[in-house]
């Protein structure tokens, strides 16, 4: 069988140390944990910062940090105790339980609606006669299996979750954010960090886990005027790739989506266009990218309206972020269980705010823009990142280990890796080094030869145009600088 794109990326983590599952060491260590290794925590950390820099700023938001373990209340207020479950069912030959709705898929190529009745699904399993894929016996009714880990807090044991999503922390902390910050409707909250869920079947790495980091976005506005905050008109003419219900991906302004009744209302489109930007401009293909419209029987139980970003990759179309108008359900539902007053005053009107929200799996976001940004040639393999999201910024190597140049190397590498994530390397042939770093993306190999012994002059090329030229080591910072800045982010 032939190797995968999946496969040869998989090798690449592993062999580069970007990413590697938990506890690898130990035989029965649980499936859906992985570590980020010194190239993986680099490459998270520039998205991040892209993620800060392309939203967060750009958009004024809030950003906090929330606990990860969280009160029973908040689950019982947010609903997820009583809808947070997969479907499941357990094989009869062989005991192992599986997630329904996934094994559906894989075996018929359907999408499996999220909100399917357990009759419904049992029906799909007899159509498509799906079997347990760790056995192939026959597999039982289905279940629901609740997806939170539950933990005991102090000696008397009381009852907590780790958090299964990072909004509720938003939601809960919204009147005193509003309160401190000296806020008026709009305006985003965010937070990046880890979120926990019990999947029962994890697989293909990055793609499903069950600890997991999110970048969620939760914007509160007043619904009456959705269609009327001046700064939403400013993407009226940025055109969405859009999937609406039942039909194909069409291309359409924000304003024609708004009017024609396809989404809902400025602000929407608004927070949609900035998440299709962010997309973009971080490397991913325009023309894999879609944002479809998600059914009633696939929204989320909270949801009025859902959209899902999601990216054409070799495992099939992966959703990278949730967007759905969560209407006033979260405020509303966590009033009433805690008996606090989270209304605020927009206009001298007391109002419950209503939400917005995106949530981003980093994750897999992080796998799909590797996968849409590497290329395979006769004899290179290339990691074409936009320059900004590089793990390893530079390279300092030696022309060859002798005569001064390791020495000279050494020295410009202690000169700039303060500034810059860099990395100096003087083994092996020089030929194989650049592929290396070619291989985990490095944009820029500095070069030590024998003429910078003479004119303090070094070479200077390019990952993806392996264009080379000399600059003098004085105006060495200033020019990588401006390679690897976000404006100037391909070519030497």
């Amino acid at each position: 069988m032939p190797e995968t794109l999946y496969d040869k990326l998989m090798k690449l983590f592993l062999n580069r140390g970007f990413f590697f599952p938990s506890c690898e060491i130990y035989s029965d260590a649980p499936a859906g944990f992985w570590e980020y290794g010194k190239l993986g925590v680099l490459l998270r950390n520039r998205f991040v910062e892209t993620w800060r820099r392309e939203l967060v700023r750009r958009d004024d938001m809030i950003e906090i940090d929330g606990s990860q373990i969280m009160a029973k209340q908040v689950f019982v207020a947010s609903g997820h105790l009583e809808s947070f479950a997969d479907p499941v069912s357990r094989c009869q030959r062989c005991g192992a339980l599986h997630r329904i709705d996934r094994l559906i898929e894989e075996k018929a190529k359907i999408r499996v609606p999220e909100r399917l009745r357990d009759e419904e699904i049992e029906a799909l399993l007899r159509k498509y006669n799906v079997k347990c894929p760790t056995c192939g016996g026959g597999l039982g009714p289905v279940g629901r299996f609740n997806m939170m880990f539950q933990v005991r807090v102090g000696g008397a044991g009381e009852e907590a979750y780790l958090r299964p999503e990072t909004c509720q922390s938003i939601f809960v902390d919204f009147h005193r954010i509003y309160m401190t910050m000296g806020l008026k409707l709009p305006f985003a909250v965010c937070q990046f960090g880890k979120s926990f869920r019990n999947e029962i079947s994890p697989r293909q790495s990055l793609m499903r886990l069950r600890e997991f980091y999110q970048a969620e976005i939760e914007v509160f506005f007043n619904p009456k005027k959705a269609n009327d905050y001046e700064k939403v008109k400013t993407v009226a003419d940025y055109k969405l790739r859009l999937m609406p219900r039942d039909q194909e991906v069409t291309e359409m302004t924000c304003r024609e989506a708004v009017e024609s009744g396809i989404i809902s209302n400025y602000l929407s489109a608004y927070y949609l266009a900035l998440i299709q930007q962010f997309y973009e401009k971080i490397g991913l293909d325009k023309k894999r990218l879609r944002l479809r419209q998600l059914g009633d029987d696939e929204k989320a139980f909270y949801a009025i309206e859902a959209w899902d970003v999601e990216a054409e990759t070799s495992l099939g179309w992966i959703e990278l972020v949730a967007c759905n108008y969560r209407g006033d359900y979260d405020l509303s539902g966590h009033m009433r269980v805690s008996g606090k007053d989270l209304t605020v005053l927009d206009d001298g009107e007391k109002i419950i705010p209503h939400i917005f929200e995106l949530s981003m799996g980093v994750d897999r976001s992080i796998y799909t823009v590797i996968e849409h940004n590497y290329l395979e040639t006769q004899n290179r393999r290339v990691l074409k990142l936009p320059y900004f999201l590089a793990p390893i910024q530079v390279a300092v190597f030696p022309l060859v280990s002798k005569d001064g140049l390791p020495e000279k190397a050494i020295k410009i590498y202690e000169m700039i890796k303060l500034d810059f994530d860099a990395v100096f390397d003087d083994k092996g042939d020089i030929g194989k080094r650049y592929r290396k770093m070619d291989e985990v993306g490095t944009p820029v190999c500095i070069t030590v030869d024998y003429q910078t012994l003479e004119d303090d002059t070094v070479t200077i090329r390019d990952r993806d145009t392996m264009a080379q030229r000399r600059v003098h080591i004085s105006e060495l910072k200033e020019t990588l600088s401006n390679i690897l800045s976000i404006s100037h982010s391909h070519g030497v």
